[in-house]
């Protein structure tokens, strides 16, 4: 039974986790209004987001070893006083370079927070029974935080003004300091190992370097001697990282693991969700508020829809993967991602489209991703043997948040290029391909000036039209990854099955 201090100690992590969820989900929805208010454009809008989660990759894995080594509970500690003074300067800023900036220090701290929390919670409740009541608290809080953040956000900058978005989180961070420095148990490694510093930059260099290929590209020239160099720099980090981590006696990634089929089948879910589902919360706000005229709250309450599957069909998610095993659980759950994409492209492309067109789309994509995400994780961390939970946990974290920083900037790349198509066989011929890149991203971005200029018809079709291309491409994304899942985890029951028979045979 949980002591007083241990309640009081969870609850601090839970509201760490609280925080975390909130500002990945909350933020999208105040997006347009960033636009018009900071003066900032699309790729602005797109280095908001993806400034938090290059951040949270850089310092997923190193935070880890160094909350072994200094103390989980004062890493927690002070992560969370970070994120709380980080989340004050983006309420407090005035341009677009400040808030972006501020934003990668609020997700550095914020993936400190994540692993910390994770930290904190294993060292001090130890027995299955208490770790899985801990786990489940920290979970569906966690949970809570993603799958309302839109609503909440939208309200908040409906009632208060959009930097209370960000300032929300400066209290909460003060109260949960003083939890976490009054009850929870301050725990160490002896045995920790040092920090992996040159696979965490080479692997932040080479994530950040793609990220701005994709995202810049379009104005650089994909094919210009800057965006050249750039990706010349971006590929020999990669590749810098991955001699790093073959020859480290002490690697933050173990490629080892990725032999085991489970293991490999259950990260290649991990990507799809993040390929398909998760980048989009960035830019179905857009949709709604821009696409269909919707304010904030409206926004928010009708990304409900989307969001709050992923909190209440978790659970069944797991029965479903005791009963009929993971190998089929996550790529049927990826499947019904995409079916969910391509519903919403349906639903967007109907003559006067509204939230209601959108719904069963919204609904199933969330329904896909509430019965994935519960099996990936177990299986990452079950798939291999006890003394590499860790690592493949923090392999499978640094996954997701590779796959939504880049899939972040492919999107808006994919949304852009849409529109400008759809420009290209709308207007005159005589407007310069220049021209109409900027038109496309102020349109993406919802800037009305530019719809006013070329007529509201207009603009709303192109916009459609991008975020058509935008839908089949999480679709189509979603369901290779789902057939690439199955194969893995059908090669891999193969083996086991050989491997039986093959001990059989030799006990005969």
């Amino acid at each position: 039974m949980m002591t007083v201090a241990d309640r009081l100690a969870l609850t601090a992590v839970c509201l760490a986790s609280l925080m975390f969820g909130l500002e990945i989900s909350s933020v999208p929805v105040i997006l347009p209004t960033l636009e018009g208010v900071l003066k900032g454009d699309f790729k602005d809008l797109q280095w908001i987001m993806n400034a938090y989660t290059i951040a949270c990759t850089a310092v997923l894995m190193a935070v880890g070893s160094l909350a072994d080594r200094f103390g989980r509970k004062r890493m927690l500690a002070l992560s969370v006083i970070a994120f709380g003074l980080a989340s004050l300067a983006c309420g407090l800023a005035q341009s677009t370079p400040v808030l972006i900036a501020s934003r990668f220090l609020q997700g550095a701290a914020g993936g400190a927070m994540l692993i910390s929390q994770i930290a904190v919670l294993s060292s001090q409740f130890q027995g299955a029974q208490a770790r899985g009541r801990a786990f489940g608290a920290w979970g569906i809080v966690f949970g809570l935080g993603l799958g309302f953040g839109p609503t909440i956000g939208g309200a908040i900058a409906a009632v208060l003004g959009w930097p209370w978005v960000f300032l929300v989180h400066v209290p909460i961070a003060a109260i949960t300091t003083v939890l976490v420095l009054a009850f929870a148990v301050e725990s160490r490694d002896p045995a920790a190992g040092r920090v992996d510093i040159g696979g965490i930059v080479t692997l932040s260099l080479a994530v950040f370097g793609l990220t701005y290929f994709i995202t810049q590209g379009a104005e650089l020239g994909f094919a210009s001697p800057a965006s050249i160099a750039i990706l010349a720099v971006t590929m020999a980090s990669l590749i810098a990282f991955l001699l790093i981590e073959r020859w480290s006696r002490q690697p933050m990634f173990d490629f080892a693991v990725f032999r085991i089929r489970a293991f490999s089948g259950a990260l290649v879910g991990s990507v799809g969700m993040n390929l398909s589902f998760w980048p989009f919360v960035i830019y179905l706000p857009l949709y709604f508020q821009s696409g269909l005229g919707y304010d904030s709250t409206t926004t928010g309450l009708a990304l409900l829809a989307y969001t709050l599957p992923t909190l209440l069909l978790p659970p069944l998610g797991e029965r479903l993967a005791l009963r009929y095993t993971p190998a089929r659980v996550i790529p049927i759950g990826l499947f019904t991602i995409g079916f969910g994409f391509m519903l919403m492209r349906y639903g967007s492309l109907v003559e006067h489209a509204s939230w209601r067109t959108m719904l069963p789309g919204c609904l199933l994509a969330g329904i896909g991703l509430g019965i994935t995400n519960t099996p990936v994780t177990n299986t990452t961390t079950g798939a291999v043997p006890t003394a590499r939970a860790g690592m493949a946990s923090g392999i499978d974290m640094s996954a997701r948040f590779i796959t939504l920083a880049i899939n972040i900037a492919v999107m808006g790349l994919i949304l852009t290029a849409g529109i400008e198509n759809a420009l290209r066989k709308l207007l005159d011929e005589s407007v310069m391909t220049r021209s109409l890149q900027l038109l496309a991203e102020k349109i993406a971005a919802g800037n009305s000036l530019a719809a006013v200029s070329l007529g509201d018809s207009i603009a709303h079709s192109a916009l459609v039209s991008g975020f058509s291309s935008v839908m089949m491409y999480g679709a189509v994304g979603v369901w290779i990854s789902a057939m690439i899942s199955a194969m893995i985890f059908h090669r891999g029951e193969e083996q086991a099955l050989f491997e039986c028979q093959h001990r059989s045979d030799s006990r005969s």
